[in-house]
């Protein structure tokens, strides 16, 4: 009877050392997995080299965490943050890298804003103009800033065959109306309305104004007026 009761305790020990070993390697097992497959590494991609590795240092709070996990809100709210992003791509490279694929918004014009230089991208933000401040050659935005208002034209522009490129100065008025001025030193009087129209008529005078009239105005529907001075 003692030798069965033994037997018997001995079933009991082995089970319970099984059980022992057997979690504290799963817990082993689980705890080497949370580590390999923390985050160690991040890579921003798309912009300049300074950009992507300034970037990268402010995403630096994601490191060792959890890839499966990834906060993205967290990651989205830094990248709003960049006017200069006009779009992104997240991806996770498994186990333990994430990479970000910025693409830059255009920068179209310089402006200034509470006596701060700006560069507007068509995102329809104000960028820090220090950031780009490397010999760029934009036309220069007179006016009360609205992006909603420059988006609008920008992409009426985009609409034509009129080259933007040769646009050095952008005039918006509180009416809501446009004047342009050229590299050839024309002025171009936009009307509130049918601004396509307008822009597509603009592109085949110039192309066809031998006199290189100085004044192009077009303000009043179906009639141009010409001036030299």
């Amino acid at each position: 009877m003692h030798q069965l009761t033994d037997r018997k305790k001995n079933y009991l020990l082995y089970f319970f050392i099984f059980i022992f070993l057997s979690t504290t390697n799963n817990l082993s097992l689980l705890k080497n997995f949370e580590l390999f497959s923390n985050i160690q590494n991040i890579k921003v991609e798309g912009l300049r080299d300074d950009l992507n590795l300034k970037i990268k240092k402010n995403l630096n709070f994601l490191l060792n965490e959890n890839i499966f996990f990834l906060n993205k809100e967290l990651l989205i709210n830094e990248l709003k943050k960049l006017n200069y992003i006009q779009s992104y791509k997240v991806s996770k490279n498994y186990p333990s890298t994430v990479v970000i694929n910025i693409k830059q918004t255009d920068l179209l014009a310089i402006t200034v804003n509470n006596n701060n230089k700006y560069i507007i991208g068509s995102n329809g933000k104000l960028i820090d103009h220090e950031i780009f401040n490397s010999n760029i050659n934009l036309p220069n935005f007179f006016g009360k800033f609205s992006s909603k208002d420059f988006v609008f034209f920008i992409n009426i522009i985009k609409q034509t065959n009129f080259n933007y490129n040769e646009i050095t100065d952008i005039f918006f008025f509180q009416s809501g109306r446009w004047d342009i001025k050229t590299k050839n030193n024309q002025t171009i009087k936009l009307p509130k309305e049918n601004l396509k129209k307008a822009f597509i008529k603009a592109a085949k005078i110039i192309k066809n104004n031998n006199l290189n009239h100085k004044l192009i105005d077009l303000r009043i529907p179906n009639q141009v007026i010409l001036m030299n001075g």
